[in-house]
């Protein structure tokens, strides 16, 4: 059994099915992905779209079941081509932004279902919209009939993440949101404990990144 297979499968267990593993695959080449798309898991993590295109265009022709999820920073010139490749984004942040998704969408007749990323720390190097412009982003997303599934976050480094899971998690619930992406290799037992409906695992699944 390859090791990847070994890695997913022990985090199964851990979790318990309380919650989707995305792999992310991001930097790693597809000799390192394609025994997790054989043994059967489908969700993967990229953050850059022109990675993604190269790596999964033709790997998604041939697996219809893949879902491929945006967790990274998205900027608006590269919308369009997200939308045909992902079936996820985790990362919108601003009014713009959904915007443009709702717009490249429609063009294609494709509805990608996405998550609100929220800056739950407050720090002003990370992307996020802020808790308290939170409201009006979701009015909007659902004005624009956007596919608004629920709440992203990446809490503070070096800090326990149980409180900002805690909040993630009752402003999810508040705007009674089906799905929260929180939770990485290093802390996903917790985002899961509060509620994480999926985890976006890259070094406990694939090893190291160099």
């Amino acid at each position: 059994m390859h090791t990847t297979i070994k890695n997913l499968l022990d985090i199964e267990t851990k979790i318990n099915k309380r919650a989707k593993i995305i792999a992310v695959s991001k930097t790693f080449q597809i000799d390192k992905i394609l025994p997790l798309v054989e043994h059967g898991h489908n969700d993967f993590g990229e953050n850059k779209v022109q990675e993604a295109i190269d790596k999964w265009t033709e790997l998604k022709k041939k697996s219809p079941k893949l879902n491929l999820h945006m967790i990274g920073k998205l900027q608006t010139n590269k919308v369009k081509f997200a939308v045909k490749l992902f079936d996820y984004i985790h990362s919108v942040d601003t009014e713009k932004l959904a915007r443009k998704i709702s717009d490249e969408g429609t063009k294609i007749n494709k509805k990608i279902k996405i998550f609100i990323q929220v800056n739950i720390g407050n720090e002003a190097q990370k992307s996020g919209i802020n808790k308290n412009e939170l409201s009006n982003l979701i009015s909007l997303c659902k004005s624009i009939n956007l596919d608004l599934v629920g709440l992203m976050c990446i809490p503070p480094e070096n800090e326990d993440p149980t409180n900002y899971f805690k909040e993630m998690d009752e402003l999810n619930k508040s705007f009674a949101l089906p799905e929260l992406s929180m939770g990485m290799s290093g802390d996903y037992l917790k985002a899961v404990h509060n509620s994480s409906t999926f985890i976006r695992i890259g070094s406990s699944i694939f090893g190291n990144r160099f």
